[in-house]
């Protein structure tokens, strides 16, 4: 019986525990949930809820004073966005993979996906990032059990071929271009990364450059300080191999282990 609750574990057979929760760390249902979400208390990956807002959220095509945007304004303005919190998270750690969704759903509208390293890198970010806030809205942040992105990206709409849209219940992760990620992701750094990309910065990125930054922390004069402000460019370790990822076997079985490591400090 038991091995036969391990192989099914976070499963459509499952009946006990979410499948989509284990699969991509969140659920439509959130706590309404017939099935339980076995929130890890260590993880290598972090999930920050609804981070990311794009210029034409209420209407696509249209910013939020009712003006048109180009699409080439809404990936500029969203590779600002994806290199800010890059250069913000690689504090902590060297990135293995950092995503965001393009989902419409609630439940994944925006989320930002970041997998570090090591689980004590991802851990002293969880920790420096609550209580803060990023362009006027609370980083909501937490250890997410996503440790495989390929089973919890939707492979129909890297094929363009989605027929479900914005409310796939699998992750739309939203692209970046090739330039930006051999800068951010390059094998070739010695160092320091190369310097931004030549184009001027967009208004958008001005705005989120200010707002990045956290209630309690002032300058000596007393003002609230922003990210563009406190943020230093720096070199971040240079990668020596390629990420393993975990299969499903291994991901159940380090989900069992945090399971059984919170019930002993629970005792």
């Amino acid at each position: 019986m038991a091995e036969h609750l391990a192989s099914i574990f976070g499963t459509e057979k499952d009946r006990v525990n979410c499948p989509f929760y284990f699969k991509i760390g969140a659920c439509r249902h959130g706590d309404r949930c017939s099935r339980l979400h076995n929130k890890p208390t260590i993880s290598p990956t972090l999930l920050l809820s609804n981070m990311y807002h794009r210029p034409d959220m209420i209407t696509p095509g249209v910013d939020t004073q009712g003006q048109p945007i180009e699409p080439k304004k809404i990936q500029e303005h969203f590779e600002d966005f994806y290199e800010d919190i890059f250069e913000e998270l690689s504090k902590f750690g060297e990135l293995e993979s950092l995503n965001v969704c393009d989902n419409l759903a609630d439940h994944m509208i925006g989320n930002v996906y970041v997998q570090f390293r090591e689980e004590d890198q991802a851990a002293a970010a969880l920790k420096a990032l609550q209580g803060r806030f990023y362009s006027g809205h609370p980083i909501i942040v937490d250890f997410s059990p996503v440790t495989d992105f390929r089973e919890a990206t939707c492979r129909q709409f890297e094929e363009n071929s989605c027929n479900r849209g914005g409310y796939c219940n699998f992750m739309h992760v939203k692209p970046i271009s090739r330039e930006l990620r051999r800068k951010l992701f390059g094998r070739n750094r010695r160092g320091q990364r190369s310097h931004s990309r030549s184009r001027s910065p967009s208004p958008y990125r001005r705005r989120e450059k200010r707002d990045f930054g956290d209630h309690h922390r002032r300058d000596r004069h007393g003002r609230q300080e922003n990210g563009g402000e406190r943020r230093r460019r720096h070199g971040s370790p240079r990668r020596e191999r390629s990420p393993v990822r975990e299969g499903s076997e291994e991901r159940r079985a380090r989900i069992e282990q945090w399971n059984r490591e919170r019930e002993e400090k629970q005792a």
